[in-house]
């Protein structure tokens, strides 16, 4: 049996994000900073949770405390 590999959300978990983001909505847009060399634009929702990792670079985003989760649009 092959060993278990974390992969995704999973791997975040595991290592401390490059960077950490203060949100002030659930919902997020990432583009990895840099211009040229980030990544395609992705939107990220927090859905319940106070944060959320971006797949691509790994910066996570933290609900600024008193944001609260709001119904959107």
């Amino acid at each position: 049996m092959a060993p278990y590999v974390p992969s995704g959300k999973h791997m975040a978990q595991l290592a401390e994000p490059p960077e950490i983001i203060e949100a002030t909505s659930t919902t997020v847009a990432c583009d990895g900073g840099g211009g040229p060399l980030g990544h395609p634009r992705v939107f990220l929702n927090m859905g319940s949770d106070d944060s959320v990792d971006c797949p691509y670079c790994g910066r996570r985003y933290v609900l600024k405390p008193g944001a609260g989760h709001g119904s959107g649009h």
